[in-house]
């Protein structure tokens, strides 16, 4: 059955390790839904934190696919336990002064935040889910998205009460 998997893949910050990273999904027939980048907590070391979507057989043939990869340290299915996953999303709206009270009040109820106010548009940042991202930008679509820019997701899993 498919699903959506969240994988954490921590590798040699090395030129060449996202392009053969991402070619290994390709080949396996897995769509990169979103990938984001960047450094860890190791010096040296970065983390890749990949959404896609496949069933649990091939989704463990890729992890293995992945550890054969000379950079590949780690892979970890963050899906698998409770985990916090983010997004950031800037979002340019029309917004002539007589919208934005309207405007300002669905950025207030997503507690997201208005980051740049021009003659006829705003610029909204928002950080959540995924579906909290998608929520909003189908309450701010009637008002007319001028540009939009999502980071894709970012995850890691839950600390655990002892």
């Amino acid at each position: 059955m498919n699903r959506k998997h969240t994988i954490s893949v921590l590798v040699n910050n090395q030129p060449g390790v996202l392009q053969r990273v991402s070619g290994l999904f390709g080949r396996r027939g897995f769509n990169i839904e979103s990938i984001t980048v960047g450094e860890s907590e190791e010096k040296g070391l970065s983390r890749m934190v990949i959404v896609t979507t496949g069933d649990d057989n091939t989704l463990e043939q890729v992890s293995k696919q992945l550890y054969k990869l000379i950079d590949v340290i780690k892979v970890v299915d963050l899906s698998a336990n409770p985990m916090v996953g983010r997004e950031l999303a800037l979002i340019k709206v029309n917004a002539e002064p007589s919208a934005r009270p309207e405007i300002l009040g669905v950025v207030e109820t997503f507690r997201a935040a208005v980051v740049d106010i021009g003659p006829g548009s705003l610029i909204v940042q928002v950080v959540g889910d995924s579906d909290k991202i998608d929520a909003m930008t189908e309450l701010l679509k009637p008002y007319g998205i001028k540009e939009l820019s999502r980071t894709g997701v970012t995850a890691m899993i839950r600390s655990i009460a002892k």
